[in-house]
């Protein structure tokens, strides 16, 4: 089993090498084995995942869909977490929340919008990780 900090590094790899579905598993893996108080992270961020690789398939009715539902779950995980250290654990395993559901949630209004044919593909490629981590 992986580390929070190590699961964050492998799906954030996983990600920007173009590979969302298996950043879904690694980030799966995280929401099933980890502490009960981090799994609406995990299980929010492997949705997001699933609605990107809905994304790379070409379902835009899919990529609008998860990418909502798995960015308002890390939302909710936030607003439940005590005041003020809402994002401590994805600050601890080098998570950029709030940069990482601005673009879930640009992206999901950006394909609902337009459609998947004018995404860029660097586009589907989103960082976890903040800069440096």
């Amino acid at each position: 089993m992986l580390t929070g900090p190590e699961a964050a590094r492998l799906a954030d790899q996983l990600l920007r090498e173009g590979h969302p579905f298996h950043a879904h598993e690694v980030l799966e893996a995280s929401w099933k084995s980890g502490p009960a108080r981090e799994r609406d992270l995990w299980q929010g961020l492997a949705q997001i995942a699933v609605g990107l690789t809905h994304a790379h398939r070409g379902n835009a009715r899919g990529a609008v869909t998860l990418l909502r539902r798995g960015a308002q779950r890390v939302r909710a995980y936030q607003e439940r977490a005590d005041a003020g250290t809402g994002d401590e654990a994805a600050r601890s395993f080098g998570i950029n929340l709030p940069g990482f559901l601005a673009t879930a949630e640009s992206l999901a209004a950006r394909v609902e919008r337009d459609g998947l044919d004018g995404i860029p593909p660097g586009d589907l490629r989103p960082r976890l990780l903040a800069a440096g981590s």
